[in-house]
């Protein structure tokens, strides 16, 4: 099994800062969304990529993201095993500290 690739809260940042394009998905849910999502992310719950691959390009890195970086890490082994480009966000929201912006 290969491992997946990670980005710290800091690193991820920093990127956004620097204005990179970068693909973000939030796989918590609702309630959790509600509070705050790191702005340019988009909203897939966990529960909901099995039927959301069709939206996720496999061939571009994605940066997943959940409250503590344990249900992306399943995300990521799970698409990764797909095929996919995955990232995982260490720390998750529970480390965020940039800014978020509440769900359109």
């Amino acid at each position: 099994m290969s491992m997946i690739k990670t980005i710290t809260t800091k690193e991820l940042q920093e990127k956004l800062e620097n204005g990179e394009e970068l693909t973000l998905i939030d796989v918590r849910e609702d309630d959790e969304v509600a509070e705050g999502i790191i702005p340019g992310a988009k909203h897939i719950r966990m529960g909901d990529i099995p039927a959301s691959l069709e939206q996720l390009d496999a061939d571009k890195e994605t940066i997943y993201i959940c409250r503590s970086g344990r249900r992306s890490e399943n995300v990521c082994l799970y698409l990764q095993e797909q095929g996919h480009d995955v990232v995982n966000m260490v720390g998750g929201m529970l480390e965020w500290e940039g800014k978020t912006t509440t769900k359109e």
